[in-house]
């Protein structure tokens, strides 16, 4: 039997998945598709996704191949200086197109084992108290003891598991896509500086030898965003919208997306969860999609990794929508926000004109920004210190970097002070001796997702908030 099925080999269910099998767990990616997507959707990585590269030693893979940004504009477009003293190591945007990123998580996923099944679509599925039986389009069922949707907004698991996906439905749609230009480069920009003062949802980027990736609103909402729209409704709008369709020509690829803001109402049902857009959607303002996803994959890999070694502490799983489904439901609200920001009625603008106003404080700007790149979470881990619940940032130490010592997805233990130990929790939880100028307490123990779970320097103390995150101790 399998131990986890993971249906979608998206970023989420990549992440997932190599996750997965730094424990040692049996799983296997089905993917629909027989060959990855040339549409380019996500345009970065955001600072808590590039920590989560590093925390797993891929960082310097994505560094290679993308380009570190500090640009404002990320909060509804409003132009303002990149915050300065963030809490992070890596307080930028990297700039890497969601294919090369998908490359990266492939390559990485098939180095730690993990069984990628292209053109393997699911179309049903059960469960019952000892696993879950998937069945695929050419006939095939598999038998596994968990599975995982990470199929996409339009997700096949959610709907066979009746869970319920309210929201809003979308009100407006945009057109996308990357096609050569016959108008010359100081036309293109012209045009583009003119119309995006009161249409931000207009764009023309270069990607070099002629080519542009160009967002342009439609007409309307089609009656099936999955059929991408054609060459000359993107022309129709772009005369609609900038008074010229700049000749293009050659498409690339052509899509379309929505607005529509939705959260799934579980993201568990028995052995079946959900992760990624299958459990929520919204508008791409501040390009937080994709991270959101591959943030959710980091909070459950470990978690249910636990489950299938049989060490997991009561409601270590089920930890996982109360950590993440609070985290969608806020990135819901502020691309909600950002949306009613960039509507071009007077009330909107007006609201607009005073957020651009209040975000020339610092503070107010650092805030909105760590929102979005998801350096601010705070998981409710209950009373404690300050750091308790957020996650570690990458702190030098004597011997190298934090960040450095989580490369195999264990717990740890920073102890600057040797008098600790997780003696019993070892095969879980590694404990380092080191010292960092960085940090300001005796002890720190992180979870493998690099959360903080206890801070002190008592070792009775520690002994009793292992087995929260780690189970009992080891006889």
């Amino acid at each position: 039997m399998i131990d986890v099925i993971v249906a979608g080999g998206g970023p989420t269910g990549l992440m997932l998945a190599s996750e997965l099998r730094l424990h040692d767990v049996h799983v296997v990616v089905l993917e629909r598709d027989a060959e990855p997507t040339k549409v380019v959707r996500s345009l970065g990585l955001h600072a808590r996704s590039i920590e989560v590269m590093d925390q797993r030693g891929m960082l310097g893979r994505f560094l290679a191949l993308g380009k570190p940004y500090k640009l404002g504009g990320y909060f509804a477009g409003i132009t303002k200086p990149w915050p300065e003293r963030m809490d992070t190591a890596h307080g930028y945007v990297l700039g890497i197109p969601q294919p090369v990123t998908d490359r990266l998580l492939t390559g990485h996923a098939i180095e730690v084992g993990v069984d990628i099944q292209r053109g393997s679509e699911l179309v049903d599925l059960s469960q019952d108290q000892h696993g879950v039986t998937a069945a695929l389009a050419d006939g095939t069922e598999l038998r596994s003891r968990y599975l995982v949707g990470c199929d996409g907004g339009r997700s096949t698991v959610r709907r066979l598991l009746g869970v319920g996906f309210p929201g809003e439905p979308t009100r407006v749609e945009t057109l996308l896509g990357e096609m050569a230009l016959t108008a010359p480069p100081e036309e293109v920009a012209a045009v583009m500086a003119e119309v995006r003062k009161t249409q931000l949802r207009f764009g023309a980027g270069p990607l070099g030898d002629g080519l542009y990736r160009v967002v342009v609103p439609a007409e309307r909402v089609a009656e099936d965003r999955a059929v991408p729209p054609t060459l000359e409704e993107f022309k129709q709008q772009l005369r609609v919208t900038a008074g010229t369709d700049f000749g293009v020509h050659s498409p690339r690829w052509l899509s379309r997306f929505g607005d529509a803001t939705r959260l799934a109402e579980r993201y568990r049902v028995g052995r079946v969860l959900l992760a990624g857009d299958a459990a929520h959607v919204h508008p791409p303002l501040g390009g937080q999609g994709l991270n959101l996803g591959i943030q959710d994959a980091f909070n459950l890999g470990w978690k249910l990794a636990a489950e299938v070694a049989g060490w997991a502490p009561e409601g270590l799983l089920d930890s996982y929508q109360a950590e993440r489904r609070p985290v969608a439901d806020a990135v819901l609200d502020n691309t909600r926000a950002q949306t009613e920001l960039m509507s071009l009625d007077p009330g909107p603008q007006a609201v607009r004109r005073l957020m651009s106003e209040l975000m020339e404080f610092e503070d107010v700007n650092r805030y909105l920004i760590e929102k979005i790149i998801a350096i601010g979470i705070r998981y409710d881990f209950g009373p404690g210190h300050e750091l308790l619940g957020r996650r570690m940032r990458d702190v030098a130490l004597k011997r190298g970097r934090l960040y450095e010592l989580m490369h195999g997805g264990r717990g740890l233990l920073l102890d600057q002070t040797g008098r600790l130990s997780v003696a019993g929790w070892s095969d879980r939880v590694d404990h380092v001796v080191d010292v960092s100028d960085e940090l300001d307490v005796p002890a720190v123990l992180l979870r493998p997702d690099g959360h903080v779970a206890w801070v002190g320097d008592d070792r009775q103390d520690l002994h009793s908030h292992l087995p929260r995150w780690f189970g009992a101790a080891a006889s």
